[in-house]
C-alpha cells in the first residue's frame, strides 16, 4: 500500500487517471470572498485537488478561486483535479446531463476530472450512472464515481454498469473505519476517498 509523502502525490485510478491523495473540500463554505480566497490560497500552497458539489451552492466561488489560484501559482488547469457531484433531485439520465452542464457553467470550466453521484437515492441512481457513463465515453469527464455508497448499493449498480466506478467517496476516519467497504472497493478496483 502506497502512502502519500507529499501534498502533490497521486494515486492511479483503474482507468489510469492520476488523482491527488489530498485535497481541499468546500462543504459548508458559503459563496463570497472567503471561499474564493480559501481555494486560491490552497492552490498557492500546493493543493491540486478541489472538491465541491452542486448542493453546496458555491461552485461559482470555487471557479473564481481556481482561476485566481492558477494565475497566481503560474500553473495550468491540467495541474488541478476538480470534483463535483450531482445532487439527489437531479438523479435521472437527462437531469444528470443537465446538472453536469450547469456545474461546468457555474465553475467556468470545460470539463471535470471527477463527477460523482452524491447519494444513492433508491430507484434513481442507475439512470444517473448511465448519464455519467455517457459523459465519460464522450470524453467530457476524466473519471466517474459515487459518494456515500455502501456495499449493497455498489453491487446493485455494478449489475447493470458498463463502467465500474473509479471512486467511492465516503465518511472515513478513525471513528468510522468502514473496513468491509474498504475491502470491497479494493477488490473491485474502486478507490475509496475519505470526505472526513
Amino acid at each position: 500500500m502506497m502512502t502519500a509523502k507529499h501534498l502533490q502525490d497521486r494515486t492511479e485510478l483503474h482507468n489510469g487517471v492520476k488523482m491527488p491523495w489530498f485535497g481541499i473540500g468546500v462543504f459548508k463554505v458559503e459563496e463570497g470572498p472567503e471561499l474564493v480566497n480559501a481555494v486560491k490560497t490552497a492552490i498557492n500552497h500546493g493543493y491540486r485537488s478541489i472538491d465541491t458539489a452542486a448542493i453546496y451552492g458555491n461552485e461559482e466561488g470555487v471557479g473564481e478561486g481556481i482561476r485566481q489560484g492558477l494565475q497566481e501559482a503560474g500553473i495550468s488547469r491540467e495541474d488541478l483535479f476538480v470534483t463535483s457531484k450531482v445532487w439527489n433531485e437531479d438523479l435521472g439520465y437527462e437531469e444528470t446531463i443537465a446538472a453536469y452542464e450547469k456545474s461546468l457553467s457555474k465553475l467556468g470550466l470545460d470539463d471535470l476530472d471527477l463527477y460523482l453521484i452524491h447519494w444513492p437515492v433508491e430507484g434513481r441512481y442507475k439512470e444517473a450512472w448511465r448519464a455519467l457513463e455517457a459523459l465519460y465515453k464522450a470524453g467530457r469527464v476524466k473519471a466517474i464515481g459515487v459518494s456515500n455508497f455502501q456495499i449493497h448499493h455498489l453491487e446493485d449498480l455494478m449489475k447493470d454498469a458498463e463502467i465500474m466506478p473509479m471512486v467511492n467517496q465516503v465518511e472515513y476516519h478513525p471513528r468510522l473505519t468502514q473496513k468491509e467497504l474498504h475491502s470491497f472497493c479494493k477488490a473491485h478496483g474502486i478507490q475509496l476517498e475519505a470526505w472526513s
